[in-house]
């Protein structure tokens, strides 16, 4: 694999990593991949295991997560899931599946770090804190939201959650695209490399080749109209040091206008289902 380039832990350590083209899967791999990732989760500021609301970049990204909540809600009421079975891989502090619970969805969900477990908790959500618990049970519906760039050993993780999906089951993966307009923009001070936390970083093909390897078949795509605005927030942030809120706004408006016709949104839902 070639270098593409260098970036390095803006938010958390400052270390430098590299970003490595695999051209086979047409996708970017982190290296190097620290052994212990743990220490990289571990800044109060990583926002979806806290629940922060402290900062106006937090208030933002609370917002939009309502509003993203309500939608990934009403997508996969969309399936009419007979069984309306939910596992949520990467649960953090459980929002998405307590707005499930209220629409009849039966939910479980996974979630490595504590905090964000206890945070569920008080919510009334339990979590699971690693997938093998679920080795018996079977799915209508499996997500995971911008979870999928933060798992290690990825094909074996991929073998065990698709084996977890029933035959008619669908299953959602929500990823950033470093092919889009943003992140070309950005470069090497794109937040969504969220480097050594991301240790993959997709493009529009990469999902579809990585999961046909695992039976699955894509149905569709969607995107994730507000990330390229969030993102290009961070970006200015860790590119200039100060907030430039009228900067990181046109920003995420171009790309999401160029996306019209490139289809290279910032973010994207990928919906697959078994072959």
């Amino acid at each position: 694999m070639n270098s593409y380039l260098k970036t390095k832990d803006f938010f958390h350590t400052q270390e430098e990593f590299e970003l490595l083209y695999d051209p086979k899967l047409n996708m970017l791999v982190t290296h190097p991949q620290p052994s212990d990732l743990s220490e990289y989760y571990k800044s109060g500021g990583y926002i979806s295991h806290s629940d922060s609301k402290k900062s106006l970049l937090d208030k933002v990204y609370q917002f939009v997560k309502k509003y993203n909540l309500r939608h990934k809600v009403k997508l996969i009421d969309s399936f009419n899931a007979p069984g309306k079975k939910l596992l949520d891989i990467g649960a953090g502090t459980g929002d998405f599946l307590l707005t499930a619970k209220h629409r009849d969805w039966l939910t479980e969900g996974v979630e490595p770090n504590i905090l964000a477990r206890t945070k569920a908790i008080e919510k009334g959500i339990k979590l699971r804190d690693k997938i093998e618990d679920l080795r018996e049970d079977k799915f209508d519906v499996i997500t995971l939201w911008h979870v999928l760039e933060h798992l290690p050993n990825l094909q074996n993780q991929i073998t065990s959650i698709t084996s977890l999906l029933n035959k008619q089951g669908f299953l959602i993966v929500a990823v950033p695209n470093f092919k889009s307009y943003d992140a070309k923009k950005y470069k090497n001070f794109w937040a969504a490399f969220d480097v050594p936390r991301h240790l993959w970083h997709f493009s529009r093909t990469s999902i579809p080749l990585l999961f046909k390897e695992h039976d699955l078949k894509l149905v569709s795509t969607k995107p994730m109209l507000f990330d390229s605005y969030y993102v290009s927030l961070l970006s200015e942030k860790y590119k200039t040091g100060k907030t430039q809120y009228l900067n990181a706004a046109l920003t995420g408006f171009v790309s999401n206008l160029k996306a019209c016709s490139t289809k290279e949104y910032s973010s994207l839902i990928y919906i697959l289902t078994k072959d």
